[in-house]
């Protein structure tokens, strides 16, 4: 069975019922990602950053507001924590003549943490560089 690493625009828009793809993300998890699916350290702090953040449209207010709804998402049956344990900087992982831009290197890390988990990164993002991961393509899941 794949599991999926959800990024966090994925994990938004689950928990964010007025996220623009709240709908999309349901449907796909309800299809696909609820029997094995993941979060990491990396992910799951950029829900907190995001979502607890004041200027955020729907905003809880502060992480700490945030952190029993990330926990409660966790307690779902099929969730699996990964540690980061890969490195941009490891070219079994990643292809570093491929970072490009600063822009790209959250996407390619997850994408290289998912391969190195045997898994696929899901997520909305189709300008993630998928060359930077060896066999990138193949572990991404895009959703649409």
């Amino acid at each position: 069975m794949i599991t999926y690493l959800l990024d966090v625009n994925v994990l938004i828009a689950l928990l964010d019922p007025a996220h623009v793809q709240h709908e999309s993300a349901h449907a796909w998890f309800g299809r696909v990602g609820y029997a094995s699916w993941a979060t990491c350290p990396l992910t799951e702090n950029g829900v907190l950053q995001i979502i607890g953040n004041p200027k955020y449209p729907n905003t809880m207010g502060s992480p700490v507001s945030v952190a029993p709804l990330v926990a409660q998402l966790r307690g779902h049956a099929g969730h699996t924590f990964w540690p980061d344990d890969v490195s941009l900087l490891d070219a079994e992982h990643v292809d570093a003549t491929r970072l490009l831009s600063s822009a790209h290197l959250t996407d390619t890390y997850l994408l290289a943490l998912a391969r190195a988990h045997n898994g696929k990164l899901a997520s909305f993002d189709r300008r993630l560089v998928v060359d930077a991961v060896p066999n990138g393509k193949k572990h991404l899941e895009l959703i649409s």
